[in-house]
């Protein structure tokens, strides 16, 4: 039996006080041990499961062919990686959320998204094409659980069950599901542009204060070499800075790239309703790591500070250093970032001279020159 505490986040953030299994995942695994025991190879749907902790539980009592989604690309590289130490790679397989994932499926486990929008994406999803008789188990932290989250399973499920806390875990098992539907991004329109997100990327369909400020701020002209040098888009979320990019300058191609799967989504729908999708090349990456060293004139980013339900600065550190490396000498790295984070010492050391641009209440633009 494999000891689900050896698990590792890694390629994700490692830090004592970040785990990659906690007791929903446990509390999901208990929740389902039966149900799981009678089902078949092939009939096990795993959602949101941060690390491999739910997808490798089951594997290890027993469980093949296990399809799997999880939103971050990283943490799909880590349920490989944790698959490969523990010699499980050959009973799961990663899919993404679309209806071959959950294709007459029997039983899903699932760890509860924050956001409602997410949570509606999935559960439609599975309400239209798994089994008519799926049962499944949605897990969380109770102290990031809503009477909402209820609300939502409902619509799209006759029966709902809570089961008992368990260290501060809870799961809900829903059943007899009704009213499916594949994911649509929601659209709205602002300045100019239509924004468009799937469920539980980062500000949805509006375009968050620190993009905003950052937009306001952008060169009017980009560094010497763009648009032959490459312009990136980093961390794009719903891509909002690289179709702005590629609207300004008509004879701009953007590569852009995030580690969400949603995001992605939401960044390729946005270039398409913005008529610039054959501009905007859009990527999921960890960081930048399918570009070589010195091919960028000019990044944009807007860094995130949560890995999973955590809060932590060790991202953005992580991005400004590939940020770096993907930039050629003199290349620029154009940032927003929450003032309080004080990021510009990060930046100055990791990519070079850096000043500011701009300043609010809660945000600071800088541009750092590769050095």
């Amino acid at each position: 039996m494999i000891d689900l505490n050896a698990l590792r986040r890694w390629p994700d953030v490692e830090a004592a006080d970040l785990r990659a299994v906690d007791a929903a995942d446990r509390l999901l695994l208990d929740e389902s041990a039966s149900a799981r025991a009678a089902a078949h190879d092939g009939e096990l749907v795993v959602i949101g499961d941060a690390y491999g902790a739910l997808a490798l539980g089951a594997a290890d009592a027993g469980a093949g062919d296990i399809r799997v989604h999880q939103d971050a690309i990283t943490g799909e590289r880590a349920l490989a990686a944790n698959a490969h130490t523990f010699a499980l790679g050959d009973r799961v397989r990663s899919l993404p959320l679309t209806a071959p994932l959950v294709a007459d499926a029997r039983i899903v486990l699932m760890r509860l998204p924050r956001s409602l929008a997410a949570l509606d994406d999935i559960a439609g999803l599975i309400a239209a094409h798994a089994h008519p008789r799926v049962e499944v188990y949605a897990g969380g932290r109770i102290k990031h659980m809503t009477p909402a989250m209820n609300d939502v399973l409902r619509r799209h499920f006759s029966r709902l069950d809570v089961t008992h806390a368990r260290q501060k875990a809870r799961v809900l098992i829903a059943r007899e599901p009704r009213e499916g539907a594949d994911p649509q991004p929601a659209h709205e329109r602002h300045d100019g542009m239509t924004v468009c997100a799937f469920g539980g990327v980062f500000a949805g369909p509006r375009i968050d204060i620190g993009t905003r400020l950052l937009l306001e701020h952008l060169p009017d002209e980009l560094p010497s070499g763009a648009p032959a040098d490459l312009v990136v888009d980093l961390a794009c979320g719903t891509g909002v800075i690289a179709a702005a990019l590629a609207m300004r300058h008509p004879h701009l191609r953007v590569y852009a790239s995030d580690a969400s799967a949603a995001a992605v989504a939401s960044a390729r729908a946005t270039a398409e309703a913005n008529a610039v999708g054959g501009r905007v090349r859009v990527e999921q990456d960890d960081a930048l790591s399918a570009l070589p060293d010195g091919v960028a004139g000019f990044i944009a980013l807007n860094p995130p500070f949560h890995s999973g339900a955590a809060v932590t600065d060790a991202l953005a550190p992580r991005l400004f250093d590939d940020a770096a490396r993907v930039l050629k000498p003199g290349g620029e790295l154009w940032c927003v970032w929450n003032s309080a984070l004080r990021y510009r010492p990060a930046l100055e050391r990791l990519v070079g001279p850096t000043r500011q641009v701009a300043r609010n209440a809660k945000f600071t633009v800088t541009v750092s020159t590769r050095r």
